[in-house]
């Protein structure tokens, strides 16, 4: 059954109302289960996302209470309608209080269960798409937006937590596509931060004066040209956060006056003589490795230790394979959404293909890899047919693994050359690879 408008689990002990219930939704287009004990609906809660529980308060085993509190602790971003007897208005009161997001009284009609349902997911629907697409964070969404429960994504969980709560700079490192501007307004949308600026600053760009004045801003009559005043992304950032992204491009002589006004807190646009103050939160991001840059001569040590007082390492995707089945299922209701799509779900066969791969794109190219099978499947389950290499492959073999790689590797080149429309050196940086790897898996892959 396809889950065209999202997944429901059904709690409760009542055979007969828990069949017409299920009839009811899957008639229109939701993929249902059911669970018949507390333990048994906890169970599959940890197991599996649900957009929308239909709870009864008196199911057996713990109080029904208790059953939405640890729902709501295990899946915070889940909708909770409960059932309740006609007269039980206190229960219904209390769990609303509790986090549910509406209820209903026995007995209820198809169309109330119908509209209360389909109510509820449209709200897990905005949500998603205001975490995914908006990229707007709070604390009930972060653990659907940093997704997957290994202990290396736990760990990145509760550093950003705790760095939110904290004014200190955060540097976040990881390979290209794992996920660090993530990080990064996550941090942002956790601290008391949260209703000011989220500013980016892309530090690649190779001319220095082209990218001080991007930082800096300039006054009109700074260089020919400046035919007004231009305010730098420090002062666009002032009361919010600024994220250096790919900190380790800025050349010597800029870093010097970025560590001076990180230090004196004031800037001095091109052309300007007067300081401005600024209050700004500074995140880094950088794939590269800052230590071997700063014994190389690359990058300034004071400026290291000052971007660096707090530190999250965001683990590449083969470190953390056991996670794929939630970034997979997170990630195919997002580009349903975008693109206008029915929901689709992802075959075992296809996660366990996905877990052989190496993915040296990390979570971007699992992303790529499921924009192409949602667009190419043609029914609502993503089989092998449907990944990027065409399925001309054996599920048991390890090289058709690294052949299906290779495909999204070329993939991922395309995205990235596209992206900066064809420049070699900025697709290179983005990669974390030199131009002239680049330039080699371009001749490998028959690109030109």
């Amino acid at each position: 059954m396809a889950d065209l408008q999202g997944r429901v689990l059904i709690i409760g002990d009542d055979e007969s109302i828990c069949v017409e219930c299920r009839q009811i939704l899957e008639a229109h287009s939701f993929n249902v289960s059911t669970a018949s004990n507390s333990n048994q609906a906890l169970a599959k809660i940890r197991q599996e996302s649900y957009d929308v529980v239909l709870l009864d308060l008196k199911v057996p085993g713990l109080p029904g209470m208790e059953v939405l509190k640890r729902l709501k602790e295990d899946s915070p971003a889940t909708a909770v309608i409960v059932i309740t007897e006609q007269a039980a208005v206190d229960s219904a009161v209390e769990a609303l209080k509790q986090g549910a997001i509406d209820y209903l009284p026995k007995p209820f009609s198809p169309d109330a269960l119908l509209t209360r349902t389909e109510r509820a997911s449209s709200v897990v629907m905005r949500a998603l798409e205001d975490a995914c697409i908006g990229q707007e964070l709070d604390r009930k969404m972060l653990s659907q937006v940093l997704i997957g429960h290994s202990e290396a994504m736990n760990r990145v969980v509760l550093l950003t937590k705790n760095a939110a709560a904290v004014d200190s700079t955060v540097l976040i490192t990881g390979e290209p596509g794992s996920g660090k501007e993530v990080v990064a307004r996550a941090i942002h949308k956790l601290s008391r931060r949260a209703n000011s600026p989220f500013v980016v600053v892309d530090c690649r760009t190779p001319a220095d004066n082209l990218f001080e004045r991007e930082l800096f801003g300039n006054v009109r009559g700074a260089f020919p040209g400046a035919m007004g005043d231009t305010v730098g992304k420090i002062e666009l950032a002032d009361g919010g956060t600024l994220l250096l992204d790919e900190v380790g491009g800025i050349s010597l002589p800029l870093q010097e006056r970025l560590l001076q006004a990180i230090q004196e807190k004031t800037i001095k646009p091109a052309g300007s003589k007067d300081p401005r103050k600024f209050d700004v939160r500074i995140l880094s991001a950088t794939s590269r490795d800052l230590q071997h840059e700063v014994q190389a001569g690359k990058f300034r040590e004071d400026l290291y230790y000052r971007l660096n007082v707090i530190r999250i390492s965001v683990p590449p995707l083969r470190e953390r394979i056991e996670d794929i089945p939630a970034l997979a299922d997170y990630y195919l209701k997002k580009l349903a959404f975008e693109k206008n799509r029915p929901a689709a779900t992802i075959s075992d066969e296809a996660v366990r293909f996905f877990k052989r791969c190496e993915w040296p794109g990390n979570v971007r190219e699992l992303i790529h890899a499921l924009e192409y099978a949602i667009v190419s499947c043609e029914g609502n389950t993503i089989g092998l047919k449907d990944l990027p290499y065409g399925g001309s492959h054996s599920s048991g073999s390890d090289t058709s693994a690294g052949g299906s790689l290779a495909r999204l590797e070329q993939m991922e080149i395309l995205n990235v050359l596209e992206q900066f429309h064809g420049n070699k050196t900025k697709a290179a940086d983005y990669l974390g690879i030199n131009r002239k790897t680049l330039r080699e898996k371009m001749q490998k892959y028959g690109l030109s």
